[in-house]
């Protein structure tokens, strides 16, 4: 059967991930145009607060990493290793651990997203117009907080599939054993 400690400790990981692509949602940057002026022209430019969701962003993106290597190398990435017993915990197995690497992508590709979009500020200057102020590009709404719903995703389709795979391996039984392998070496 799957080990429990190691079942807790990815799901604990798994959380901690959550939680810091959630706090990076709550604290993405924000921009406000600023304009500064001297004796010749007045200048606009981009003034960016705290860039910490940069932060909790690959940090999510580091632990969700973490813990999908955990996950393949126990159950050597589902094609290496020992064989399966064939039935339903092996069949649901091969479907959990193809979702598990889709929502992975899809979790990984939305935090990096958010932290590269996050650490991007436009520090560029333009001259004042009131018709053309400078672009501050923020991060969408949103972008983090996909990251963590699929980091959510990944997290419990991970360890159905773990339990499925320990549950199929488990159950395996080689050729020639048990009752019929006996029966068949008494001629």
């Amino acid at each position: 059967m799957a080990s429990k400690l190691f079942l807790i400790t990815v799901f604990i990981l798994d959380l901690i991930a959550f939680l810091l692509a959630v706090g990076a949602e709550q604290r993405r940057s924000t921009a406000k145009v600023v304009q500064q002026g001297d004796a010749h022209a007045n200048y606009s430019y981009c003034l960016y607060d705290s860039d910490v969701a940069t932060t909790y962003g690959v940090g999510a993106l580091l632990l969700l990493l973490v813990t999908q290597i955990l996950i393949m190398v126990a159950s050597r990435c589902f094609c290496c290793g020992q064989a399966l017993s064939p039935g339903g915990s092996r069949a649901c197995a091969v479907f959990l651990f193809l979702i598990c690497w889709v929502f992975f992508i899809i979790a990984e590709a939305c935090l990096l997203a958010g932290s590269v979009k996050n650490a991007f500020h436009t520090k560029y200057r333009t001259i004042y117009d009131i018709h053309n102020p400078p672009s501050c590009e923020m991060v969408r709404k949103g972008t983090f907080a996909a990251g963590a719903a699929f980091i959510l995703f990944t997290t419990i389709v991970s360890e159905f599939y773990y339990v499925n795979y320990a549950r199929a391996r488990d159950n395996f039984q080689p050729l020639g054993s048990g009752e019929a392998g006996a029966r068949s070496r008494s001629y």
